[in-house]
């Protein structure tokens, strides 16, 4: 039989033995087992899909996890394709002002990029005038691959034509500006865009060097900068405003 005394002498050397323990295990980087509420959290990071057949709409709703990181551009490409042939389209969800949330529609997003830059040709035009069948084709392509929900249509083709009319600031800026006296560089399209053919990129550098585009473009730039000064006026009096209120009376 123990003691009182020596009940309580035990008692404390096993919290010493366990606070010893745990702080080892924290000096060698051991950490304790995830509880039940961090695995919940965890495996419910799931897309919805709807699965559908090649000849009706869908009809059934399942949901499968997807642990992958949400990809960009080309590398989103495997797993839509490999989800057609799954016959599962993501659902894309919106939050309660109907902004697009979520891994679908980020990677739905994604898809139309690649779709807007590979087969909208690249011509110096506007949206407008791109033929109505290639814009059919985006949409019905990304229709296939994803239940878009509120937007549909009229949604997909505006963020496709923002991304072409993105991509052909950022080939302009970066990959033809930069080498106007570089005839090479500029003889064949850039490598990370093998899709992009020659007949078209040797169209387009050409309109991107001619002397409309470049007072065009020099125009633009200079209401960005005056804008930019605008709006740095406006701060500006905004804070003069806020540190002579904040001043005592004095008068």
């Amino acid at each position: 039989m123990f003691t009182y005394k020596t009940r309580v002498v035990l008692s404390v050397k096993m919290v010493s033995q366990q606070q010893t323990k745990d702080s080892g295990s924290k000096k060698l980087g051991m950490v304790a087992p995830q509880d039940k509420s961090s695995k919940e959290m965890k495996s419910s990071k799931k897309m919805k899909f709807a699965s559908s057949s090649a000849e009706t709409e869908p009809t059934s709703q399942t949901t499968i996890s997807d642990d992958s990181k949400t990809g960009r551009g080309m590398s989103t490409m495997p797993r839509v394709v490999k989800r057609k042939l799954q016959k599962l389209r993501p659902i894309v969800e919106y939050n309660k002002r109907g902004k697009g949330i979520g891994q679908a529609h980020s990677e739905m997003q994604s898809y139309i990029g690649v779709l807007a830059r590979s087969r909208v040709p690249l011509v110096d035009k506007k949206w407008s005038q791109i033929p109505k069948d290639i814009k059919e084709q985006i949409w019905e392509a990304v229709d296939m691959a994803f239940v878009v929900g509120q937007g549909g249509k009229k949604s997909v083709l505006a963020s496709a034509a923002k991304k072409w009319k993105d991509f052909k600031s950022t080939l302009t800026r970066h990959y033809i500006l930069p080498y106007t006296n570089d005839k090479e560089k500029l003889s064949q399209p850039p490598e990370i865009y093998k899709f992009i053919e020659k007949a078209q990129w040797d169209a387009f550098v050409a309109s991107r060097l001619s002397k409309d585009f470049e007072s065009v473009h020099s125009q633009h730039a200079q209401i960005r900068e005056n804008s930019s000064t605008i709006i740095d006026c406006l701060e500006k009096d905004m804070l003069d405003w806020r540190i002579n209120w904040r001043k005592p009376c004095l008068g």
